[in-house]
């Protein structure tokens, strides 16, 4: 006799739907966005009232300031510019700076916003802009808060390092003494100049040299025109620092002489030295107008834009639907990714701080 029990169904067609809805989540989680109109910022309440209709917003420019990891602060500082309801912005910097690129660009976007000029945005309005320094704002981390109206910097920041390098690998005498070589076919009499397998010529290290030059030249201009009474003379011609300063020896004693005595050096400082100066000596020498907290710079541009009610919000990357799903952030599979290694190796003109070489070039082959 046939069975008079039904049998179950098994969910091949619930379970195929669901792996299809699955995998569309997952593609549309990890595709890239290409939009360059939607802002890739969220907006958050730092403090003030909810019911505030007025904003002012923080701009953050964290970390080193490298083209295409510079995206997320430009993001923000568009999304300022073109909100109505914020009527001044404070530019949050804890850089030790970057490429000159990246600063040139940061810099730009930041003149537009205070000007209310943007081609993009043919309604915005100028805004009051305050720069806010945490721990470190040098270099090109300086070099973006020209535009800034007021400069704030906390008494623990390092600032100012008006300078400019460029950092070329140079492997030729321990290719030399292991048998390495590299042949090299050029057309141009300076064509290999930068090659790390054979030492730069003067004719070679001369293109690098005018780079550098005009890029130090720039980074004057944009000093001179952000500060008011300091000139291109003046901050590299003005000494603000000249006493004798005790000679160390490579454990960090003081040196002396044979009559037991410390051996000194006189040293002469200058703003744009290229070294980097605290927040105390930075207002003295005029490099910024005041020292206080965030805080301070949010009262202060607030002041300026004339506002007595307002709520100051931030902007933070929106995490992907697959972050949201799982709580986890998505990495590309397979092992390093040549190209990005590439990139933190090819040489560059840097608005960088001393000692943050690796900083810059780690930043640099980092995912985009």
């Amino acid at each position: 006799m046939p069975d008079p029990t039904p049998r179950r169904r098994r969910p091949y067609g619930c379970l195929l739907v669901v792996s299809l809805l699955l995998n569309l989540i997952l593609a549309y989680a990890l595709w890239p966005s290409t939009s360059e109109d939607e802002p890739e910022v969220t907006e958050t309440r730092l403090y003030g009232p909810k019911r505030a209709a007025d904003k002012v917003a923080v701009v953050r420019a964290e970390g080193a300031l490298v083209e295409g990891l510079d995206r997320h602060i430009l993001r923000q500082i568009q999304t300022a510019a073109r909100d109505k309801q914020v009527k001044a912005v404070v530019l949050r910097i804890d850089s030790p700076g970057g490429t000159v690129g990246a600063s040139e660009d940061i810099h730009r976007e930041l003149t537009r916003l205070r000007a209310g000029q943007h081609p993009r945005y043919p309604d915005a309005r100028p805004k009051p802009l305050v720069a806010s320094m945490g721990s470190i704002a040098a270099s090109g981390g300086y070099y973006i808060a020209m535009p800034a109206e007021k400069v704030f910097a906390e008494k623990g920041t390092l600032t100012g390092s008006i300078g400019v390098f460029a950092s070329l690998p140079n492997v030729a005498e321990l290719a030399n003494n292991n048998g390495v070589r590299m042949e090299l076919i050029k057309a141009g009499p300076i064509k290999g100049s930068g090659s790390p397998f054979h030492e730069l010529t003067p004719a070679e290290r001369e293109p690098w040299q005018d780079m550098v030059d005009q890029a130090y030249d720039q980074f004057l201009d944009v000093v001179a025109k952000g500060r008011p009474g300091l000139t291109k003379e003046v901050l590299r011609g003005e000494v603000v620092i000249k006493k004798d300063a005790f000679l160390y020896d490579d454990k960090g004693n003081v040196r002396k002489d044979n009559m037991g005595q410390p051996l000194k050096t006189p040293v002469e400082r200058f703003r744009a030295d290229g070294g980097t100066f605290t927040a105390a000596e930075a207002k003295q020498f005029k490099l910024i107008d005041d020292i206080g907290l965030l805080e301070d710079a949010v009262a202060a541009a607030a002041r300026s834009a004339g506002l007595s009610e307002y709520r100051v919000v931030a902007y933070e990357r929106p995490p992907s639907l697959l972050n949201a799903l799982i709580g986890m952030r998505a990495h590309p599979a397979g092992g390093t990714d040549l190209s990005q290694l590439a990139a933190g190796l090819t040489p560059r003109v840097w608005y960088l701080a001393p000692q943050c070489e690796l900083s810059g070039m780690l930043s640099a082959s980092a995912p985009r």
